[in-house]
């Protein structure tokens, strides 16, 4: 499994950056930046398709909310287990009833990126020729504190633009994953070479811009529409 993915994913990206680099005076860190925007801009779609799901869940959460909180609060009074149970059966049945469901938030746009996000990055990681390039004030094969804390600074802020447009109650269970994901990019990228959190940082970036158009110019009738189906 571990030699499928090394030569089907790792090593086409290894070339890929050698080849890009090749068209700005060998450039790794412009190779990097504009693979990144190219991978970004092929996986539009599937990430603007997510979003809209998720405009459409939020304004079904809105218009069930009032039937949802009646009955978590009937839940909180209930001390019958049995009970409890049939109104956990009665939320799920709220929720088939308006065509809801957590694969509504969309898991095929992340499935789709894994293996190609991780193939880019296995890629850089493992390249000799980009570990002995500086690119702008930093060498890409060494680590670089300012870098690695612009990437999370990034990520987090993504995440807050990203939160921007789930479900309330969806958003307060997420929250903490608002903090922990740019952690541990921070933390990783301190001990990772530069090229790494270049990645990241151009990735978020692109996904911040994608998140704000998605909002300003895709989202206007989505309300409508949730309401109908």
């Amino acid at each position: 499994m571990i030699g499928f993915f090394h030569h089907y994913f790792v090593e086409p990206f290894a070339s890929l950056i050698h080849l890009t680099a090749s068209f700005f005076d060998g450039s790794y860190g412009m190779a990097i930046i504009i693979i990144t925007l190219v991978i970004r801009l092929i996986l539009s779609p599937f990430m603007l398709k997510q979003y809209k799901n998720q405009q459409q869940m939020r304004v079904k959460m809105d218009l069930i909310k009032p039937e949802m909180d009646e009955i978590k609060k009937r839940m909180k009074e209930e001390k019958d287990p049995a009970v409890q149970r049939k109104m956990q059966q009665e939320m799920l049945e709220l929720y088939k009833k308006h065509n809801m469901s957590p694969l509504s938030f969309g898991c095929l746009p992340i499935l789709i990126q894994m293996p190609i996000l991780m193939g880019f990055y296995y890629a850089i990681r493992g390249s000799k020729e980009i570990a002995s390039h500086t690119f702008l004030w930093f060498n890409l094969g060494h680590p670089n504190i300012i870098l690695a804390i612009v990437a999370g600074i990034i990520y987090y802020l993504q995440f807050k633009v990203q939160q921007s447009n789930m479900p309330k109650a969806q958003a307060q269970s997420m929250k903490w994953m608002g903090l922990i994901s740019p952690i541990m990019i921070l933390f990783v990228s301190i001990n990772a070479p530069a090229a790494l959190p270049l990645y990241w940082s151009v990735g978020g970036l692109f996904l911040i811009g994608q998140t704000l158009f998605a909002k300003a110019y895709l989202t206007k009738k989505e309300p409508e529409k949730a309401i109908q189906t």
